[in-house]
C-alpha cells in the first residue's frame, strides 16, 4: 500500500547537502528510496534542495548560505520563522504520515498537527535544554538511530531503532590499502581532531583532514589544530563535497575517529567502511554498534589513566593491516544501505498507521 508522506528536513543545509550535513543526507537518501518504492512524498525543506519528491520550500536557500547566519541568535530567529512556515504547510497538506527530522523544535506545536507524526532523533539526548522538551513530550512517537542513543532518555516512546543508510553505489570499493590516515567530520572537540593529529605524529603517518568549521568551533581550531597543519604530514583539505569525500576515504589506510562524546550514529563510519577503509575509533556512543571490532576496524577503550587512550589508538593503527577491506564493504552492504533504512522506516509508518486506526 502506497502512502502520502511528508518529510520535514532541517533548514541549515539543502537536501542533499552540498558538503557537510549528515541529517540532510539521511533525509535525501530516505526520500529518494521512498519515491522509488512508489510513495507520494512531500519534502518540506529549503528551496535549493533537489530530490524526486515534491519540494515545499521553507526558505529560498539553506540558512548557512546567508551571510548573517554567523550570529547564532539570528540563526535561531530564522529557525522559529521556519517552524511557523512548516506548520502552515502541514495545516493544508493531505498526507497519511509526517516524518519530523527537525527534532525537539517541532514538538511543542504537535497539538496543532492532526496527522500522525514520527520524530527521528538525529542528535544526542544529553543536552539539558533539549531534554526538557523531550521529557515534556515523552509520549510522542520516536525513532532512535542507535540503541546507545536512548540511554539518557530511556522512557521516551520509541517505536524502533533505524540505522542510517547510504547509497552504496556512490561509494566505490577499493581493495588497495592507502598510506595515510583520514579524518572526516566537524572540526570540534567532540570529534577528536586534536587526538587524530597526535596519533599521526606519534606513528609518523600522514593525516589528511576534511572538516567543517562551525562558528562555535573557530577558537578551538585556531588554538588546537591550526598550529599543526603543515600540509606535509598534517594536511587540511577544508570542507569537501561528495567526490572529495570518496577520494579521501577510499585511498586511506584507515579512518581515524577519536570521538570524545556519545556519538549518536556517525555517518562517516559507514561511508569509510563502504569504500573498504577500516575505522579506528573509541568505544563511545554508537561506535560498537556501527563498527565491528577487529573485523571492520578497532573500537578502542576510550580512557587510560583518566586520559584519552592515545596508546590504544596507536596500537590499533599498527594493527590496521590485519583488517580485510572486503569485510568492511560487506558489513555496510548487509546493515547500512539506504534501501534497508527505507524498508525499516516503512515498517514504522505502517505500524503507526495501524495503531492510529485501532485507537480510532
Amino acid at each position: 500500500m502506497s502512502m502520502k508522506i511528508a518529510q520535514i528536513a532541517p533548514f541549515e543545509e539543502s537536501v542533499p547537502p552540498k558538503k557537510y550535513g549528515g541529517t540532510e543526507l539521511v533525509v535525501y537518501n530516505l526520500t529518494q528510496e521512498l519515491v522509488k518504492k512508489g510513495h507520494q512524498v512531500y519534502l518540506i525543506a529549503t528551496g535549493d534542495s533537489k530530490t524526486k519528491a515534491k519540494i515545499l520550500p521553507v526558505f529560498k536557500i539553506a540558512l548557512r548560505k546567508h551571510l548573517k547566519m554567523s550570529d547564532l541568535k539570528i540563526r535561531d530567529a530564522f529557525k522559529i520563522i521556519g517552524i511557523g512556515r512548516v506548520l502552515n504547510y502541514l495545516k493544508n497538506l493531505d498526507v497519511d504520515i509526517i516524518h519530523n527530522h527537525l527534532g525537539w523544535r517541532l514538538l511543542p506545536f504537535s497539538h496543532l498537527i492532526k496527522k500522525p507524526v514520527v520524530t527521528t532523533l538525529h542528535g544526542p539526548l544529553d543536552v539539558e535544554y533539549q531534554r526538557i522538551i523531550y521529557e515534556n513530550f515523552k509520549d510522542a512517537n520516536y525513532v532512535s538511530i542507535s540503541n546507545n542513543q536512548r540511554k539518557p532518555l530511556p522512557n521516551l516512546n520509541y517505536l524502533a531503532t533505524v540505522y542510517n543508510g547510504i547509497d552504496i553505489k556512490k561509494f566505490p570499493f577499493s581493495e588497495k590499502k592507502g598510506n595515510y590516515l583520514a579524518f572526516l567530520g566537524r572540526m570540534s572537540p567532540e570529534k577528536g581532531p586534536d587526538l587524530a593529529i597526535r596519533a599521526a605524529l606519534k606513528t609518523g603517518l600522514k593525516l589528511k583532514m576534511a572538516a567543517k568549521i562551525d562558528v562555535v568551533d573557530k577558537k578551538f581550531f585556531e588554538r588546537e589544530i591550526a598550529p599543526f597543519i603543515d600540509n606535509k604530514q598534517i594536511e587540511f583539505l577544508g570542507e569537501v563535497g561528495h567526490i572529495g569525500k570518496v577520494k579521501l576515504l577510499k585511498n586511506a589506510l584507515a579512518l581515524i575517529a577519536p570521538i570524545q562524546w556519545q556519538e549518536p550514529f556517525g555517518l562517516f563510519f559507514i561511508e569509510a567502511m563502504a569504500t573498504g577503509t577500516p575505522v579506528i575509533t573509541f568505544k563511545r556512543g554508537s561506535a560498537p554498534e556501527i563498527v565491528k571490532d577487529k573485523k571492520t576496524g578497532f573500537v578502542v577503550k576510550p580512557w587510560l589513566n583518566k586520559k584519552p587512550n592515545l596508546k590504544g589508538l596507536i596500537k590499533a593503527i599498527y594493527k590496521i593491516k590485519e583488517i580485510r577491506r572486503d569485510d568492511c564493504r560487506k558489513w555496510v552492504e548487509k546493515n547500512f544501505t539506504s534501501e534497508k533504512m527505507a524498508d525499516n522506516y516503512e515498517k514504522v509508518y505502517y505500524g503507526l498507521l495501524k495503531k492510529e486506526r485501532e485507537s480510532g
